[in-house]
């Protein structure tokens, strides 16, 4: 060490400048003082037509809604995917959301989609009528069920 300085004093302040802008100081190394958002490629995101056989999924009649769950939790992940999941209603695991299938949630659910289960909302007995959604539920398959409650019958069908 003493070495180091002996040989800094002798030389000019000159040639320690230009020594040093001539290294850039190789042991520097900067560290982020920011956590970013990581620059991901638009591959990730292109269309997968192979993906739709593999899921049984149809690519020119694709499904209107999404039956999107949260699996795995959002403890230590970075805070844009928090504010997603967030944003998206899954903040409690485990249980089922309903959202559209278009452009805009799509992109949404692509930030978190390794924090979640997104499967195609089946429809077995159509789309419910306005009166009839007080009486479905969602099973553990993804279906929407539609209870038929049987109707009362007509008084004068009766004494009839």
């Amino acid at each position: 060490m003493a070495g180091l300085y002996r040989t800094f004093q002798k030389t000019s302040a000159a040639a320690i400048k230009s020594m040093t802008e001539a290294s850039q100081l190789p042991w520097y190394c900067p560290y982020r003082s920011h956590f970013r958002k990581s620059r991901v490629p638009k591959e990730v995101y292109e269309e997968r037509s192979k993906e739709h056989e593999k899921y049984g999924g149809d690519p020119e009649q694709p499904h209107k809604l999404h039956l999107v769950t949260r699996v795995k939790s959002v403890t230590r992940r970075p805070y844009w995917e928090k504010e997603m999941v967030k944003n998206l209603g899954l903040e409690k695991g485990h249980t089922p959301r309903v959202h559209k299938n278009i452009p805009s949630v799509n992109n949404r659910l692509k930030i978190v989609k390794h924090l979640l289960r997104i499967q195609p909302l089946k429809l077995p007995y159509g789309l419910p009528a306005e009166e009839d959604m007080a009486d479905t539920y969602l099973n553990s398959k993804g279906e929407l069920i539609v209870r038929k409650l049987l109707k009362p019958v007509d008084p004068k069908a009766i004494d009839s």
